[in-house]
């Protein structure tokens, strides 16, 4: 079957300032291409990329970054193909964090998260160390600072580049236009609370920062209660829009193959009570 494009909304008028994907090929290198996509990433929202294990999720926000090419399309930052931005430049107004948080040498928690500072060496801020402070307060590993972060548990590690991807764009940049966070499965590694402090987060630096957020995640509650939009990506389609538009039972069925019930939290937020595995997914 060839991949296909499938959208639930049309790209915002202002989209050529923000982040598109333009009939992108996701595809693994040297391997035939997982789904079509198209898709506006917005500065001062959340986006969360959804789909099965193997359905391309961390191949996109990599293409994204500018890490790899698509197959065929484009990646659009700010009306500009990514990979026109000078690297030392987009560093400076965009950050990335990977799903793998391993580091092989034995740098402080401290100095993980000054390296957020180091796109920044050739402008530098006199408020730099209070960046790299406040950042560190903000994920809470304030009080690792000193340790080596080869000691760390995995979700203190994860903590600790949120801090450095936060030092990074901490502060406004002269001639950006917008800021952009890029998260592949942030909350992976982190226990129920530290889950959602780390998406209420997230999402506060979207909403009152106008910083542009897109992470990818597994947890389609999480999705509902934090994400403003979502790109779902299964048997070769991108679904691009609203995150409750996107994220329905009927969805839910047709990708994950298990059945759920729409529910409301105490707040409002719709949230999904899963009921298992259908009989059609022969699981």
């Amino acid at each position: 079957m060839q991949p296909t494009i499938s959208k639930s909304d049309r790209l915002p008028s202002r989209a050529g300032q923000w982040l598109q994907c333009l009939d992108v090929g996701v595809a693994p290198p040297g391997q035939p291409v997982l789904a079509r996509v198209s898709g506006v990433f917005q500065p001062g929202r959340v986006t969360a990329i959804l789909g099965p294990n193997g359905a391309g999720k961390s191949t996109l926000l990599g293409l994204l970054a500018g890490l790899a090419e698509p197959a065929h399309g484009q990646v659009l930052l700010q009306g500009r193909a990514v990979a026109e931005h000078a690297p030392d430049q987009i560093a400076r107004w965009r950050a990335v964090m990977p799903q793998d948080t391993a580091v092989a040498f034995d740098f402080t928690v401290r100095e993980v998260v000054e390296m957020g500072r180091y796109p920044h060496r050739h402008h530098p801020s006199a408020a730099d160390a209070q960046m790299v402070d406040a950042a560190m307060q903000t994920t809470g590993v304030a009080h690792l600072a000193g340790r080596s972060v080869t000691t760390l548990s995995g979700g203190e590690r994860a903590r600790t580049h949120l801090a450095r991807a936060l030092a990074q764009i901490w502060e406004p940049v002269a001639g950006a236009a917008h800021r952009w966070l890029l998260l592949d499965e942030p909350t992976a590694a982190l226990d129920l609370a530290h889950q959602h402090q780390t998406l209420r987060l997230l999402r506060h630096w979207a909403v009152q920062q106008g910083v542009g957020v897109v992470a990818v995640l597994h947890d389609l509650n999480l999705a509902l209660r934090y994400a403003h939009d979502a790109l779902l990506l299964a048997q070769g389609t991108g679904q691009w829009g609203s995150v409750d538009d996107v994220i329905t039972p009927q969805a839910v069925a047709r990708v994950w193959g298990v059945g759920c019930t729409e529910v409301r939290a105490s707040d409002g937020v719709r949230q999904l009570l899963m009921s298992g595995a259908t009989a059609e997914s022969g699981i």
